[in-house]
């Protein structure tokens, strides 16, 4: 089961902007790439094809320092006329939390903290009447695959890798769990990042600040300056989503992930907890379709260093 709700049908791809040739991303930060231990001797999930660690090498790329934010995607629409997949479809899924009235829309059956909003996207994050404007700062959400790569294009960049992802989530550390190290985020004394605390789905007390998505900068940066690698929102990668491992339970994972081209997402949201959704590890992965959106799901942009002159 993913974390990210999928939805059931495919929609009209949006045709996707072509780049100019300027780089227009903020933040960058250059790493020099090389090789490092992907993946984790951890058995948490092993049907996730978390593991096992092998020893990856991934080129010299830059990679924004924060997801993208709302106040950035509104002046990619404003420049493009861009219409997302959410706004196609006419509804995505938003947590019940976030909802002032969360019995008023329908549940998605064995996972009823997620509702069917009708309009509800990336400019009125929970339905009409809301707007993104209160929280230019914050990453942008209902976004799909699709949106997050004409998104990246634009702004002459790519998502990144999966392997990227986690060698800039890493910011130096070898094998660490999380960006900081392998201290372990709790519901009291230590909250280095946006996740739940309490008692998920019905209770977030908000102790790290945030209940809901927390502004990009927010939190300390890893080694490499980067923000919320983990927790705040899931972040969407380039590659489509496969598991390695052979093992049963890993088969089933991997035949759900490609029924539909499926592909991986990273980092956890502020709806993980290590009681229900212990993904908000660097090795952790998930999966979503390309037309899918929800409240908790992100991305960044990532340019190849020979495009930056």
């Amino acid at each position: 089961m993913t974390c990210c709700p999928s939805r059931d049908a495919e929609g009209a791809a949006p045709a996707a902007p072509m780049p100019d040739g300027t780089v227009r991303v903020e933040g960058l930060v250059p790493l020099r790439g090389g090789r490092f231990e992907m993946g984790t001797h951890d058995k948490f999930f092993p049907e996730d094809g978390e593991g096992p660690p092998r020893r990856v090498r991934v080129k010299p790329f830059a990679i924004s320092d924060t997801a993208v934010c709302n106040a950035d995607f509104a002046r990619f629409v404003d420049e493009t006329g861009y219409v997302t997949d959410a706004e196609q479809f006419g509804w995505t899924y938003v947590f019940m939390g976030l909802l002032q009235t969360p019995e008023a829309h329908e549940p998605l059956p064995g996972l009823e903290w997620w509702r069917k909003v009708d309009g509800a996207a990336w400019h009125a994050p929970q339905g009409p009447g809301t707007t993104w404007r209160n929280a230019a700062d914050h990453p942008v959400v209902h976004v799909s695959h699709r949106d997050a790569s004409a998104y990246a294009a634009w702004v002459g960049g790519r998502l990144p890798t999966e392997a990227e992802w986690e060698f800039a989530a890493l910011g130096g550390l070898e094998q660490a769990r999380f960006p900081w190290g392998d201290a372990e985020p709790d519901d009291a004394g230590f909250q280095p990042c946006n996740i739940w605390q309490g008692r998920f789905p019905h209770h977030d007390t908000g102790a790290d600040g945030y209940a809901g998505t927390a502004p990009v900068r927010s939190f300390d940066p890893n080694g490499y300056g980067l923000f919320n690698m983990c927790g705040n929102t899931w972040e969407w990668t380039a590659d489509r989503h496969r598991v390695r491992s052979l093992k049963k339970a890993a088969r089933a994972a991997q035949a759900e992930a490609q029924a539909t081209p499926s592909y991986t997402v990273k980092g956890g949201s502020f709806l993980c907890h290590k009681s229900y959704c212990y993904r908000y590890r660097i090795a952790a992965r998930s999966f979503n379709t390309p037309d899918s959106t929800t409240s908790h799901t992100g991305f960044r942009v990532v340019v190849d260093t020979g495009t930056l002159g």
